[in-house]
């Protein structure tokens, strides 16, 4: 899970880098720094998925992307798109995880092969 999602959170990074050039000519200047500190945290957050509260941080920034959309319009869009993906790197990555658990645990340690 710790992979998917923080892929997500960086490729979310570099979208909204694409986002601000888009922005650059109509955007004031505050809109523009907090599109910037948008892009920062969401590569900062990249990092931070290995904990809990990681994972909130990544929610709260699906949020903060999709509201950039009063800035670029089509951040409405991808904004949702990359929430989806979000939820699916979670989803799926929990399942991947408890997968690799699964076998882990039915490989028995003690036996030694001859």
């Amino acid at each position: 899970m710790k992979i998917l999602t923080a892929f997500t959170l960086v490729m979310e990074s570099f979208t909204m880098g694409f986002a601000l050039l888009i922005a650059k000519d109509d955007a004031s200047s505050l809109q523009m720094y907090l599109g910037a500190a948008l892009a920062i945290l969401l590569f900062i957050a990249a990092g931070l998925v290995r904990r809990q509260f990681g994972l909130q941080i990544g929610w709260v920034l699906q949020v903060c992307l999709i509201g950039y959309g009063s800035v670029v319009f089509a951040m409405y869009f991808l904004g949702i798109l990359f929430t989806a993906l979000w939820w699916c790197a979670i989803y799926f990555g929990r399942k991947g995880d408890a997968i690799k658990e699964l076998r882990k645990s039915s490989v028995n340690p003690s036996a030694k092969p001859k």
